[in-house]
């Protein structure tokens, strides 16, 4: 049974830097494709990065250079650092996989604000 459970956002200045965490169980997060999307209050849910099996990234325009997604497969985690954090980088950030396309996690809380 596939479970994702997301961490690691908090209340951050602009400028300022949060890793995110999402660890998995029920699968090994190195044989999928693994996404990190993101909702902010009224608007609908994008993709923010993703990763596929071989390691290959790829990044909304929104966030390039700035937003860096990792695995680390001993732990089964997946990474989100996100730098240079921006007011509208506030949301709540998901991660998904290709091996459960339908399952949602509840998400971490990211505010980005002085």
């Amino acid at each position: 049974q596939v479970q994702l459970v997301e961490s690691g956002g908090g209340l951050v200045q602009p400028g300022g830097s949060l890793r995110l965490s999402c660890a998995a169980s029920g699968f090994t997060v190195s044989s999928y494709s693994m996404y990190w999307y993101r909702q902010a209050p009224g608007k609908e849910r994008e993709m923010v990065a993703f990763i596929r099996v071989g390691g290959s990234t790829n990044y909304a325009d929104s966030v390039k250079g700035r937003f860096t997604i990792s695995r680390d497969n001993a732990k089964n985690t997946v990474y989100l650092q996100m730098n240079s954090l921006k007011p509208e980088d506030t949301a709540v950030y998901y991660c998904r996989t290709t091996r459960d396309y339908a399952y949602w996690g509840q998400g971490t809380q990211v505010t980005v604000s002085s």
